[in-house]
């Protein structure tokens, strides 16, 4: 049985030469239905991005298209859309990593912003087995790219504070500004 929104594919925004690469795990049910990344009501991805003043202006969903303006990219390791990433399986995960790789060496980003711990823990297990994953950069790489992991801004998720995720966003703006 399919619903409307479980066979759209949410379009990356990602020019060469972007300074960072936003990867979230892939899209909910509101950003396949809308079109746009991170389009959960509950969801604090853009607030965070405006308050860390990562972008110059206010911004939501609907200007994902906007941000290789600033020198952004944004994507998902996998593409399909489900109500949970518990609808995920193994083989999803890995064909994600392998395309995300691709996505990573043609692009050449900066930096590579995992928006999440659980996309952290997905892309590196062996990284992550009984230690507590800590915002920020990491030494892992992907597709040779640094890696610098993000709270998942979802409202779903309990175990960052709106003020512990915003200075993880603002940590990554002053990384930014140093590469």
């Amino acid at each position: 049985m399919s619903t409307s929104w479980s066979s759209r594919r949410l379009r990356s925004h990602i020019r060469p030469g972007v300074r960072v690469l936003f990867v979230g795990i892939n899209p909910g049910v509101r950003s396949a239905e809308t079109g746009h990344h991170f389009a959960g009501d509950s969801n604090r991805f853009w607030k965070l991005l405006s308050e860390a003043k990562l972008v110059p202006e206010s911004i939501g969903c609907e200007d994902d298209g906007r941000l290789p303006e600033w020198g952004y990219g944004i994507t998902n390791l996998v593409a399909r859309p489900t109500p949970g990433i518990s609808d995920l399986t193994a083989a999803d995960y890995r064909r994600g990593r392998a395309a995300l790789v691709r996505r990573i060496r043609r692009c050449r980003p900066e930096v590579v912003a995992l928006v999440g711990v659980t996309l952290f823990r997905a892309l590196f297990p062996e990284a992550s087995r009984g230690t507590a994953i800590a915002c920020g950069p990491r030494p892992e790489r992907l597709g040779g790219v640094p890696v610098f992991v993000l709270p998942n801004p979802s409202g779903r998720n309990a175990n960052f504070t709106y003020d512990e995720m915003l200075q993880a966003f603002r940590k990554l703006k002053r990384y930014r500004a140093r590469t």
